[in-house]
């Protein structure tokens, strides 16, 4: 696992922690890199096993425990610099941060959940139709193939995901939706969410599962929806408004804790 790590010297009273999605990279959320800096706070984007590898047979043998543990090394790194953590999840990484914002309650400040994958396009996925199916086809099919779609292909800031994952892969990526979907209501940070009305990956009713499960206020939920992007939002066309609102959203958080400090 690798991480990209920035901030001021000695410990800071938030950091950010910004967790990819599945078969992507950190490039899919670099873009957030810079302007999350220049709020001089730490910032970790850690690289999930099995991912960012040549092929995507690097994800033989791995699964959601792997990643969550990832995430969890992580975090608990920037802890240590920093007071309280905002965690950005992108796609599977927003399933990782909610289920560190149920283990770590004191230490999250608040979590931003951009394309949560809790109901997927895939009729074979949790909560779809087909999901029975899912175990016979993967005793069969053992590579699942994947398609990157962008809003505009040619404007995309970054390369698509891998092409085909190994179907058992995908598999331990439909039981960690169902573990987070069962632990939603552990949840009771604020939580920032932004959602794509139309994209080929994540359908939007993954907005009202959330705004319905979790145990956050609905005065502490607020909801962005994109009308354009495809699922890799900080790479299409409508990244530097998702971009934007996350910092507006980061520095709102960095301003309260300030205003109750005075």
């Amino acid at each position: 696992m690798g991480t990209m790590n920035a901030g001021t010297a000695g410990r800071s009273p938030f950091g950010v922690l910004v967790i990819h999605g599945f078969t992507a990279t950190r490039e899919s959320v670099e873009l957030l890199l810079h302007p999350l800096q220049s709020l001089g706070i730490p910032v970790s984007m850690p690289l999930l096993a099995g991912h960012g590898g040549p092929s995507p047979a690097a994800l033989k043998g791995l699964g959601w425990m792997d990643w969550l543990h990832d995430a969890d090394v992580a975090f608990r790194e920037l802890g240590d610099r920093a007071d309280r953590i905002i965690i950005v999840g992108h796609s599977m990484g927003a399933l990782l941060a909610l289920n560190l914002a149920v283990r770590h309650p004191g230490k999250v400040d608040s979590l931003v959940l951009v394309a949560t994958a809790i109901r997927l396009v895939s009729v074979l996925a949790p909560g779809r139709p087909l999901n029975f199916a899912a175990l016979p086809i993967s005793l069969i099919v053992k590579r699942w193939g994947l398609k990157s779609v962008f809003a505009d292909p040619e404007g995309a800031a970054c390369r698509g995901h891998y092409e085909w994952v190994p179907t058992d892969a995908v598999l331990s990526f439909f039981r960690l939706i169902k573990k987070t979907q069962k632990l939603l209501g552990a949840v009771h940070c604020p939580v920032f969410i932004l959602h794509n009305r139309t994209e080929s990956t994540v359908l939007p009713e993954s907005v009202g599962v959330l705004n319905s499960s979790l145990g956050t206020p609905d005065s502490l939920q607020s909801v962005l929806w994109l009308s354009r992007s495809g699922h890799q939002v900080f790479c299409d066309c409508e990244r530097e408004d998702a971009v934007d609102a996350i910092i507006r959203y980061v520095s709102g958080r960095m301003g309260r804790s300030e205003a109750r400090n005075e």
